[in-house]
């Protein structure tokens, strides 16, 4: 998945201070340290106009995925382009933005038709969900590759 990804800058987790050049770099990769995530190859770039980039080689296509989310889901961040690999080759998943009424049940229900599968969302989306109930309008989550939308 090479490219930009939208993300809603007024809405996500709040971070203090500007994202723009070292700072928002510096800022950034705190975030994704401080979730657990192994950034181990990525590099993330933030230009003087808070455009994040994501490049290098990610230990999983997972790993890439859960990065590019974990600092587009920060207020501020509108958009992370994604120039980054992965070593596994793994398969891409989808996104999905989070909108008013939305649950991860009714989520689960419209990719993989059934709503009780919804927990593979929320483990595909932690350590950034804490709990299945807390997502928010704007929010952007990954569906794993195998989900199919029914909608």
């Amino acid at each position: 998945m090479f490219g930009a990804m939208i993300f809603a800058k007024a809405a996500g987790r709040k971070l203090k201070g500007l994202f723009k050049g070292k700072k928002g770099k510096d800022i950034l990769e705190k975030e994704v340290s401080d979730l657990g995530l192994n950034s181990k190859g990525m590099d993330i770039h933030v230009d003087d106009d808070g455009k994040v980039t994501i490049s290098g080689s990610a230990v999983s296509q997972e790993m890439k995925e859960k990065i590019i989310l974990a600092v587009g889901n920060v207020n501020g961040v509108g958009e992370v382009h994604d120039e980054a690999g992965s070593d596994d080759n793994g398969s891409a998943s989808q996104f999905y933005e989070i909108v008013s009424g939305d649950t991860l049940w009714g989520v689960s229900k419209k990719f993989y038709g059934k709503g009780n599968r919804y927990m593979e969302i929320y483990e595909a989306n932690t350590p950034m969900l804490s709990h299945p109930d807390k997502i928010y309008v704007g929010q952007m989550l990954r569906i794993p590759a195998d989900a199919k939308a029914s909608v």
